[in-house]
């Protein structure tokens, strides 16, 4: 980030802002073994600004405290939040689709080993990356996509000029 202007930081305080509120409203299905974290879907917003890399990563950070999260899960969490959120902005040029690969990987090879840890769940970790995994692939492969194909057409309204990348792809 060569350049962080009021712009970056209000939107970035916006994806924060949407990513607590989601989580919290939908509290009972974000947290758990058995996850469909809907604020999740904001992690294909790297596509079209680097602003959404501390957006969803702080909000991920809130949300964990706020929902009352352990320590672990607050740290990993939102560590495995800021991976995919910084791999899903350096893959943006290669392909639109490949973006939501990154959070899906991060939070169903780290959270299974928060949950394990951090709370003690009995469950094997093969079956939390598993039940994690679909949750995310569910939250950020699919309605991640279908925000994003909502959001492209108005991006350059909605983000500026920020994202050329976009139109190339």
């Amino acid at each position: 980030m060569k350049n962080i202007t009021t712009k970056m930081m209000a939107q970035s305080a916006v994806i924060a802002a949407v990513y607590v509120v989601l989580t919290l409203a939908f509290a009972p299905i974000s947290f758990g073994a058995i996850q469909f974290r809907i604020s999740e879907a904001l992690c294909i917003l790297p596509f079209f600004t680097v602003a959404a890399i501390p957006g969803v990563s702080i909000g991920c950070l809130l949300a964990n405290i706020l929902g009352g999260a352990a320590l672990t899960d607050i740290i990993f969490g939102t560590l495995a939040t800021l991976i995919g959120a910084i791999l899903s902005y350096r893959l943006r040029s290669i392909s639109k689709w490949l973006v939501c690969v990154p959070p899906i990987l991060a939070n169903a090879i780290i959270i299974p080993f928060v949950l394990k840890y951090a709370y003690g769940l009995p469950d094997l970790i093969p079956y939390m990356m598993l039940t994690v995994g679909i949750g995310e692939v569910l939250a950020v492969g699919v309605l991640g996509n279908l925000l994003m194909l909502a959001l492209e057409p108005k991006s350059s309204f909605v983000f500026g000029s920020e994202n050329k990348v976009s139109q190339k792809v």
